[in-house]
């Protein structure tokens, strides 16, 4: 059920994303093995450019620590040759021995003290600055040390006869790596637990530090390099599959959206702004593309179109004879209404006996009742709007004033309708439940008005009320032509699917009717 449900939710979320959207999406997700591959290659490129440009740096760290090296081995071994030599001849003019041969090397540092085997100075040449207490070294030991003010270091080595100690300036040693084009970031060395800032750091970003051991261990140099940046052709080089699969994703959204989804929006706006029935075509929009398949779908539309208008007129003009024909069979079957009523007002004229007369009346203020409805129903047919039971009703109090026995000719019949529609079936009801009343009072009490009453009671019913003196619910029991009446207009109201409400002197009835218009 989890899945399922996580399937629905999934289904229903791209299903209310637009048509675009969908595309983009399908095709970004079937490219993206090739991104990831091609993500995974630049990380791969990127990972070995960094390994590489790290790896130069530390190579440059390394021969520029070599450098220094080979700097502070050739002071320390060329004083210690120049000492052996001067302190083999005796102490006399030790110092000026020394500055003899260091002057035949290049290089060198100028600045130097000569011991005697106890540690008592012989001479000096420079300003050495304040000195530790001097230990005796054997021949062959050595020893490094960072002057007290942090700008020199001081080497010390023991030879034949005593030891000799040089001074080498840090600026000696910038200048030894500016001579030979090693750029160093920052450069500081340590000795016996003390550092010399050679080269002072100019802020760490892009840094590469290494530490270098020298001199057995007794001096580290701790240099860092700038590491080189990749520069941005490198970098869009290494992305360019990442750029070729959303160029790829992009590119193909485009053209599916180019060349499907804006031609076929363009054919459903032309499709929905066609009115069928103007006489005119519908015309394709221009910009379809150059996809035959939309073509041949609009040119589908347009024959699709076509035979739907040919049908629809073949169906109206079948239509119109339809209703000309229930137009004329109306128009018959009312005209012979009026000839049977016709016929019978003549026959009832001609009868021998008054109950024959009576009898033909009856019969004919009924025919003429559905006469009525079917000339209502035939305005109804040409409107469409139902039957108004207001001029229905109208007539129908005209017709039975004409038709009734002479001594009924003075009744009166009021009305007091509104204007509700209603179908043909109650219209037929109400006409025949009117007239049994009606024709009822005539005979009974003929002096007396009679009151008919129509009322809207909300937008689809409305109530009728008949009221007269001869209309009391409660009537002998051997009143036969009481209790035939009582039968007819309760089965009338049956019809009108609502109970009679039968109170003295008025009966009412509730209606179905149309919505006002």
């Amino acid at each position: 059920m989890g899945e399922e449900a996580v399937s629905g939710r999934f289904s229903n979320a791209m299903s209310r994303l637009p048509t675009p959207a969908k595309i983009l999406l399908i095709i970004s997700l079937a490219l993206l093995p090739i991104g990831l591959a091609s993500a995974w290659s630049a990380k791969r490129g990127l990972d070995a450019a960094n390994n590489a440009i790290e790896g130069r740096a530390k190579d440059q760290a390394l021969v520029a620590s070599k450098a220094i090296q080979n700097l502070l081995a050739r002071n320390r071994l060329s004083l210690r040759v120049a000492a052996n030599a001067a302190l083999a001849d005796g102490p006399a003019d030790a110092c000026a021995e020394v500055q003899r041969i260091l002057g035949l090397s290049p290089d060198l540092s100028r600045q130097f003290l000569l011991s005697d085997e106890d540690g008592k100075p012989i001479c000096q040449v420079g300003n050495l600055g304040p000195l530790p207490t001097l230990t005796r070294l054997a021949p062959g030991d050595y020893r490094s040390w960072v002057s007290p003010d942090h700008s020199a270091i001081f080497l010390r080595s023991g030879v034949m006869g005593g030891s000799s100690t040089v001074r080498v300036p840090g600026y000696e040693i910038r200048n030894m790596l500016d001579e030979q084009e090693l750029k160093v970031a920052s450069l500081t060395l340590i000795a016996d637990g003390q550092e010399l800032p050679v080269i002072a750091p100019q802020g760490r970003r892009g840094w590469i530090g290494v530490d270098v051991p020298m001199e057995s261990g007794r001096i580290i140099s701790r240099i860092a390099v700038k590491q080189p940046e990749i520069s941005t052709m490198d970098r869009v080089f290494i992305f360019l599959p990442m750029l070729m699969w959303a160029a790829a994703a992009m590119i193909s959204w485009w053209m599916v959206h180019r060349l499907l989804i804006k031609p076929l929006r363009r054919l459903q706006a032309a499709v929905a702004d066609y009115q069928p029935g103007d006489d005119t075509e519908m015309i394709l929009p221009p910009g379809l593309g150059p996809a035959t398949e939309i073509h041949e779908l609009g040119g589908a539309f347009q024959r699709a179109v076509s035979k739907i208008e040919v049908a629809e007129r073949e169906a109206l003009s079948a239509l119109d004879g339809q209703r000309r024909l229930v137009r004329e069979v109306h128009h018959r079957v009312k005209n012979n209404l009026q000839v049977i009523a016709s016929l019978l007002s003549i026959h009832g004229r001609s009868a021998a006996k008054p109950e024959a007369m009576e009898a033909y009346s009856a019969i004919g203020r009924r025919v003429d009742a559905l006469s009525v409805v079917h000339r209502n129903h035939y305005a109804e047919l040409e409107e469409s709007r139902g039957i108004a039971l207001r001029p229905l009703l109208t007539e129908l109090a005209a017709g039975l004033r004409s038709s009734a026995p002479a001594e009924a000719r003075g009744m009166v019949i009021e009305l007091d309708l509104e204007s509700p529609s209603t179908t043909q079936d109650v219209a037929v009801a109400v006409a025949f439940l009117v007239t049994e009343i009606v024709e009822f009072a005539m005979i009974r009490r003929p002096a007396e008005p009679i009151e008919v009453s129509l009322r809207r009671n909300d937008e689809l019913s409305a109530t009728l009320s008949i009221s007269s003196g001869v209309l009391v619910p409660d009537g002998p029991a051997d009143d036969i032509s009481k209790n035939q009446f009582e039968r007819i207009v309760e089965g009338l109201a049956r019809q009108l699917r609502s109970p009679l409400q039968r109170k003295l002197g008025r009966y009412t009835v509730t209606l179905p009717v149309f919505p006002e218009a």
